[in-house]
């Protein structure tokens, strides 16, 4: 009975140990550093190719003027170049697809040219954007459980802001590095299952 359960336990431990790199849940650890979180679900598709799916959740104040909030979503399909490693460990292509749903507001202090007395502006939108690129990288996989994930690469997201409210025709609002062409990168860590 013993060797009966050894035996299950270590074809248990084989297929679990086969099974590790089927999936990988990874974050961007330098998304924080523009008070943003960058999610990613790995799903090894075959040898040489996997399916990833991104979520992007920002709510970030630039110098007390501006706030940017909300999401995006990125899906990708990856290559993968290695014939040392079997996906999803070594180099890699993988072209995205990106749609961004962001709110933008800025604040800026005016002066009434017929008082002089100073009033604050606020002007408030949505910008949504569609778009998409391609990275080139590297994964690795440490003790088949520890993802390290490193890419970059040229990316186009082209949109329209909404305005509200009184905004309408004097639209102020900049998109800045949300719309147009544009450098995806990352660094992330991730479990391996």
């Amino acid at each position: 009975m013993k060797k009966l359960l050894l035996v299950a336990t270590v074809v248990a431990a084989s297929a679990t140990s086969a099974l590790a790199q089927n999936n990988i849940v990874k974050v961007n650890i330098l998304s924080p550093l523009v008070k943003t979180g960058s999610f990613f679900y790995e799903h090894k598709v075959s040898d040489n190719s996997s399916l990833q799916l991104g979520g992007l959740f920002t709510n970030w104040t630039i110098d007390d003027e501006t706030k940017i909030s909300g999401f995006a979503i990125t899906p990708e399909y990856r290559f993968y170049l290695s014939e040392k490693h079997a996906a999803p460990e070594g180099f890699y292509v993988g072209p995205f697809l990106r749609y961004q749903n962001l709110n933008l507001k800025t604040s800026s202090i005016e002066y009434d040219p017929n008082t002089g007395e100073e009033y604050t502006s606020t002007d408030e939108g949505t910008l949504n954007t569609f778009g998409g690129g391609v990275v080139v990288g590297r994964q690795w996989v440490f003790k088949e459980r520890f993802a390290l994930d490193v890419f970059l690469g040229p990316s186009y997201n082209g949109g329209s802001i909404t305005t509200k409210g009184s905004t309408v025709g004097d639209n102020t609002l900049d998109p800045g590095p949300f719309d147009g062409f544009g450098l995806r990168t990352g660094v992330t860590f991730g479990i391996a299952f």
